[in-house]
């Protein structure tokens, strides 16, 4: 079990959306991010599970 966060930022760092941020057993997951209420660009994306993070790019079209 550990802390798993998943966050939604735009390109000036601002933070625009949570999808994840509960504690977990460790395993697979699947979430669903609906971002019709962002415009399209590029955004990055945290992930935080205890020890590991890791962020990437993700692009939005629309």
């Amino acid at each position: 079990m550990g802390q798993v966060s998943l966050k939604i930022y735009d390109m000036l760092g601002k933070e625009v959306k949570t999808l994840v941020n509960e504690i977990k057993p460790a395993g697979r997951y699947t979430i669903t991010f609906n971002g019709s209420n962002l415009a399209s660009g590029v955004y990055y994306y945290r992930i935080q599970a205890g020890e590991f993070v890791e962020a990437k790019r993700m692009l939005l079209l629309k």
